[in-house]
C-alpha cells in the first residue's frame, strides 16, 4: 500500500484518543471467566427503565419496520409541556453526547477556542479536538469548576464554554449565584453549554435549573439525557434546550433519524413515570449514604457528590486497585485520564452491589503491604 491512509484524516481526528467507556460485564466474563459480576462503572440507574417505559418499548415492536419520526414530534411535545418551553427550542440527540458534538460541528471551527474545566467530562476535549479547535482548560477549584477562571479565560477566539453541572467524574456542582455571574459576564457571541446530565439526582437548594434561563440568555444551551435517572442508557436519548435559532442550526447538522423509534417512545413514557423517578432517587440517596459511611470507616477521602456516583481517593495506585477489583468481579471506573490517578469513580448501585464493592475494596486495601 503506497497511500498513507492515516494521513488522509484531518489533524484533529489523527490526534484523538477514542473515548473509553466503562468495561462491559461481558468483556470481563470473557477475560477472566468470571460470573456474578457487579458493574458500578458507567453511572447507570441500577433499577433500569421504569414500568411505563418497558410497556412503551413492548408496544413499539410492530412499528420497527418503519423509520421513526425524524422530528420526534411526540417526545418534543411532551418535553415542551414538562419543561415549559416551545418545541422549536428542542434538539434531540442519540444521547446528550450526540448533542454536544452537534454544537461543536455547528458553531466551532479551527479558528476558535473552547473552554472547559480541569477534571471535566472527557467528551469536551474529544469534540474540541475533532473539529480542530483549541482547548482552554481552566484549573479546578476543590475538584469543581472555577467559573471566575472560566470567565477570565474568554478571548476573541472563544466560541463555546462547557460547564458540567453536576460534573462527571467529581460530582461537584455550580451554584445559582456562580452561574449567574458567569452568564452575565460572557459576550453574546460565546455559547455557554450547561451539561445537566445528572440534574434529576441533585437535591440541594442552591442548584440552578437552567432551562428557564434560556429565555433570558439567547447564547445559553442546556443539555440533558434519559440515560441516567430515567434508566435508558442502552437506548441513547438526550436533548438540548436553546434559543430557537440555535436549535434550528443544530437540527440542520443532526442526522435525520438520530433518535430511534424505541428510544423515542420509551423517553416519552418515562416523563410520565414519576413513581419510577422517585424510587430511583431514593435508591440513590440510600446507596450514597452506604458508600460514604464505608469510606469513612475505611479512612478514605472522597469528593462529596450530588449525582449518582462518587469519586474516592484509594490512597495509592488507582489503576492497580481498579484491576484488583476486576479480579474480584467488581467493575468501577479509574479516572487517571481525568488527572485523578489516586481516585476511583464508583456508581451508586443497589444495596447488595454496593456491599459487594465495599467488601472487595476492604479486602484489597487490607492485603496491600503497609
Amino acid at each position: 500500500m503506497t497511500c498513507d491512509l492515516f494521513m488522509l484524516a484531518t489533524e484533529g481526528v489523527r490526534t484523538l484518543q477514542p473515548y473509553q467507556p466503562g468495561k462491559p460485564i461481558e468483556e470481563l466474563e470473557r477475560e477472566l471467566g468470571l460470573c456474578d459480576i457487579v458493574k458500578l462503572a458507567s453511572n447507570e440507574n441500577p433499577l433500569g427503565p421504569g414500568a411505563e417505559a418497558r410497556a412503551a418499548v413492548a408496544g413499539s415492536i410492530d412499528s420497527l419496520g418503519r423509520y421513526p419520526d425524524g422530528n420526534g414530534f411526540a417526545l418534543k411535545r411532551a418535553l415542551a409541556v414538562k419543561l415549559g418551553v416551545s418545541t422549536d427550542s428542542l434538539t434531540l440527540g442519540n444521547g446528550s453526547n450526540d448533542v454536544l458534538e452537534l454544537i461543536t460541528r455547528a458553531f466551532v471551527t479551527p479558528d476558535h477556542e473552547i473552554i472547559f474545566s480541569e477534571h471535566a467530562f472527557a467528551v469536551y476535549p474529544l469534540v474540541t479536538r475533532a473539529v480542530g479547535a483549541r482547548a482552554v482548560v481552566t484549573p479546578a477549584r476543590e475538584w469543581g469548576h472555577d467559573v471566575e477562571a472560566m470567565g477570565s479565560a474568554v478571548t476573541d477566539r472563544t466560541r463555546v464554554i462547557f460547564v458540567a453541572n453536576p460534573n462527571n467524574p467529581t460530582g461537584t456542582w455550580v451554584t445559582v449565584d456562580s452561574l449567574t455571574r458567569l452568564l452575565n459576564c460572557i459576550p453574546e457571541n460565546v455559547l455557554v453549554v450547561i451539561d445537566e446530565a445528572y440534574s434529576e439526582y441533585v437535591q440541594v437548594a442552591a442548584y440552578p435549573n437552567c432551562v428557564p434561563w434560556v429565555a433570558e440568555h439567547p447564547n445559553l444551551i442546556v443539555t440533558r439525557t434519559f440515560s441516567k435517572a430515567y434508566g435508558l442508557a442502552g437506548l441513547r436519548m438526550g436533548y438540548a434546550v436553546s434559543h430557537p435559532v440555535v436549535a434550528d442550526l443544530l437540527n440542520r447538522v443532526r442526522q435525520p433519524f438520530n433518535a430511534n423509534q424505541v428510544a423515542l417512545v420509551a423517553a416519552e413514557a418515562s416523563l410520565q413515570d414519576s413513581t419510577h423517578l422517585t424510587r430511583s432517587l431514593a435508591v440513590n440517596r440510600a446507596g450514597m449514604m452506604q458508600l460514604e459511611t464505608a469510606f469513612n470507616e475505611l479512612g478514605l477521602d472522597y469528593i462529596p457528590s450530588v449525582a449518582n456516583f462518587i469519586s474516592v481517593d484509594v490512597g495509592g495506585d488507582g489503576v492497580g486497585i481498579y484491576e484488583a477489583l476486576l479480579g474480584q468481579g467488581v467493575i468501577v471506573r479509574p479516572v487517571v485520564n481525568y488527572g485523578m490517578p489516586k481516585h476511583l469513580r464508583v456508581t451508586v448501585g443497589l444495596e447488595p452491589e454496593n456491599a459487594r464493592f465495599i467488601e472487595a475494596l476492604e479486602t484489597i486495601l487490607n492485603s496491600e503491604p503497609s
